[in-house]
C-alpha cells in the first residue's frame, strides 16, 4: 500500500509540474506586445524588424485606409488611403518600445512626406500607429530624440491605430523567399530580387547618409 501511495504521489506531482509549466508558457505568450509602423516598402521594414533580438514575428500588411481587406494592387494605386505597414510582435523583456521606435526612425527617411526612397505616393508614407498611451508616449519620445539627432523637422506622424489587414501570402517573408520571380533585373529568386530592389531603390544609401553609424540595418 505504501509503495502504491508513493507512485500515485509521484505521478500527481509530475502532472502538477506539467500544469505549472504549461501555465507559465501560456502566461509568457500573453506577455508579448505588438506595434505597427509604416516605413515605405513593407518587405524592407519586415526584413529589418526580424533582425532585432526579441522580435518574434513581423507581418506585412495595410493600415489607415477606408476599404476593408484591401488588395496590394488597390493600395499601391492609391485609391484606398492605406499605408504599407508592418505589425511587429516582440518580447518586452528583451527589447522595449523605446528601442524599437528608435531603431525604426533610424531605418527610414523621416524627413520625406511623399514616400520613401524610390517608392512614391501615399501608400509609402511613414507613420507610427499606436494602440495605447504607453505606445503613444514612447513614440513621441523617440520622435523627439530622432529630430534632435537629425537637427531637422521630422514629418513622420504618430497616429491612432485602426484595422490592420495582412497582405497577401506571397508578400510575407518575401526577403528570404526561394520562389523564382520575373523582375526588371531578369528572373530571380525572391531573396535575390529583394536585395536587387533594395539596392536599386537607394534605401540603405539614403539611410546611411542621414543617420551614419546610428543606422541599425544598413546592408540588410
Amino acid at each position: 500500500m505504501t509503495r502504491h501511495y508513493t507512485v500515485k504521489s509521484l505521478a500527481l506531482a509530475f502532472f502538477i509540474t506539467l500544469g505549472i509549466c504549461a501555465q507559465v508558457g501560456k502566461a509568457k505568450a500573453t506577455d508579448l506586445e505588438t506595434i505597427t509602423v509604416a516605413g515605405g516598402c513593407f518587405w524592407c521594414v519586415e526584413s529589418d524588424s526580424e533582425r532585432v533580438d526579441g522580435v518574434t514575428e513581423a507581418v506585412s500588411g495595410f493600415i489607415g485606409g477606408t476599404v476593408a481587406n484591401p488588395t496590394y494592387k488597390q493600395v499601391v494605386k492609391g485609391d484606398t488611403g492605406h499605408y504599407e505597414a508592418v505589425q511587429i510582435t516582440f518580447d518586452p523583456e528583451v527589447v522595449d518600445l523605446g528601442q524599437l521606435y528608435s531603431m525604426f526612425f533610424r531605418s527610414i527617411d523621416p524627413t520625406d512626406a511623399g514616400g520613401q526612397f524610390c517608392d512614391r505616393g501615399d501608400a509609402y508614407r511613414t507613420a507610427i500607429f499606436t494602440s495605447d498611451l504607453a505606445q503613444a508616449n514612447a513614440a513621441k519620445q523617440a520622435k523627439a530624440e530622432a529630430q534632435e539627432a537629425l537637427g531637422t523637422p521630422i514629418v513622420t506622424p504618430i497616429l491612432t491605430a485602426s484595422a490592420f489587414y495582412p497582405a497577401e501570402a506571397y508578400h510575407q517573408d518575401y526577403y528570404k523567399g526561394t520562389q523564382l520571380v520575373l523582375t526588371r533585373f531578369g528572373p530571380k529568386r525572391q531573396s535575390s530580387a529583394y536585395n536587387a530592389y533594395r539596392k536599386a531603390c537607394g534605401r540603405d544609401a539614403r539611410v546611411q547618409e542621414l543617420w551614419g553609424d546610428a543606422a541599425p540595418f544598413v546592408g540588410g
